[in-house]
C-alpha cells in the first residue's frame, strides 16, 4: 500500500513552491515580454496589412475613376471623330456637286456657244447655196443687195418651218 510521509509531501511543496519562484522570476517575465512583443508585431502587421488594404482600395477606386474617366474622354473624341468625319463627308459631297454643277454649266454653255456658231456657219452654207442655186435658175448674177434679201427671206422661212 502507499503511505503518505508529510515530510516529502512538505519538501516537494516546497520544491514546487521554489521552482515556481524561481521561474516566475527568470522565465515566465520573459515569456510574458516575448508574447507582449510579439501580440504587438501581430497587432502592427494587422493594422499595416489593414491600411494597405485601405491603400488599395483607394487606388483602385481612383483607377476605377480615371479609367471611367479615361472611356468617356475616349467616346468623347469617337463621337467628335465622327461629327468632323460627316461634316467633312457633307462639305466633300456639296463641294463636288458644286463642281459639278459649275461643269455642267460650262459644258452648257459651250454647247450653246458651238450650236450658236454652226447655226450661223448654216445659216451662211445654206444662204451661200441658196444664192447658187438662185443664180443657177436664173442665170444671172445677184447683185449684193438683193442676195442679202434673198438669204434673209430664205432663213426666215426655215425658221417658220422649224
Amino acid at each position: 500500500m502507499l503511505q503518505l510521509d508529510p515530510g516529502v509531501i512538505i519538501w516537494t511543496a516546497l520544491t514546487f513552491g521554489l521552482l515556481l519562484v524561481v521561474l516566475r522570476v527568470m522565465a515566465w517575465k520573459p515569456i510574458l515580454a516575448m508574447l507582449d512583443t510579439r501580440e504587438q508585431t501581430i497587432r502592427q502587421s494587422i493594422e499595416k496589412a489593414e491600411e494597405a488594404r485601405r491603400e488599395a482600395e483607394s487606388i483602385l477606386s481612383k483607377h476605377k475613376e480615371n479609367l471611367a474617366k479615361a472611356e468617356e474622354t475616349a467616346q468623347h473624341m469617337i463621337r467628335e471623330a465622327r461629327e468632323l468625319a460627316e461634316k467633312i463627308r457633307n462639305e466633300t459631297a456639296t463641294r463636288a456637286n458644286f463642281e459639278a454643277n459649275k461643269l455642267i454649266d460650262k459644258a452648257r454653255e459651250e454647247i450653246e456657244r458651238d450650236k450658236q456658231v454652226a447655226i450661223t456657219q448654216l445659216h451662211g452654207l445654206v444662204a451661200e447655196l441658196a444664192v447658187k442655186a438662185a443664180e443657177k435658175i436664173l442665170n444671172e448674177v445677184i447683185d449684193e443687195t438683193k442676195q442679202k434679201k434673198l438669204v434673209e427671206n430664205f432663213i426666215n422661212s426655215l425658221r417658220v418651218q422649224a
